[in-house]
């Protein structure tokens, strides 16, 4: 199975990788508080997306749990002086949820400070961390996000895949043009390329020479 890298994108395309997979998560209202063209967000106040996720009860009534999304995107543990402005503004502001989407992991302290802050401090919200394994699970087989942004292993983008069908078409071609000779000895002309189809190609592929 392959696995996702988001090392080949900056902090700007992780956060837009991030607002793009919780749409697809069912998330609404996203707002991504980018706020400004540079690549940091300084005025985002603790959060870098705000999103409300529908709750049905038991009882089949619903509610909307609004949601603090801060996304980290570290090749290294993320240490845990970065997590604070977040938790600082989710005390300030009260949203229901905290979460902390990771381009790899949180480093063993951050995760240590986190249980230590919530057995010290009983935030009214609740604090989630979603770590690469987490969000590669959360977004398996949602193929339109991963190609969108290039974020699974191994996946070629639209310009080398259109390369590798025009080489394929050539040699198949190339193939076709061979036979075409070798049933028309003494005849100079060449096989009509517009009538090779994909049919053609299967067929050309598997006929024997």
């Amino acid at each position: 199975m392959s696995s996702l890298s988001f090392d080949d994108l900056d902090e700007t395309q992780f956060e837009e990788f991030c607002f793009d997979a919780l749409r697809e998560l069912g998330f609404v209202n996203l707002d991504w508080r980018k706020g400004t063209g540079l690549p940091s967000s300084p005025a985002d106040r603790g959060r870098d997306i705000v999103a409300h996720l529908e709750r049905v009860e038991p009882d089949g009534s619903k509610h909307f749990e609004k949601w603090f999304v801060d996304c980290k995107h570290y090749k290294k543990g993320v240490p845990p002086e970065r997590l604070q402005r977040l938790l600082a503004w989710a005390e300030a502001e009260g949203p229901d949820m905290a979460l902390f989407m990771c381009s790899n992991f949180l480093s063993n302290p951050a995760k240590d400070f986190l249980k230590t802050y919530e057995a010290n401090r009983h935030p009214p919200f609740k604090i989630r961390y979603w770590e690469r394994p987490t969000i590669e699970r959360l977004t398996t087989g949602k193929d339109e996000l991963l190609q969108k942004h290039l974020v699974l292993e191994g996946l070629r983008d639209e310009n080398e895949i259109i390369a590798a069908e025009q080489e394929f078409f050539d040699r198949v071609w190339y193939y076709r043009k061979v036979l075409w000779a070798s049933h028309h000895e003494g005849k100079d002309a060449d096989p009509p390329r517009e009538n090779l189809g994909a049919g053609g190609m299967r067929q050309l592929v598997s006929s024997p020479v």
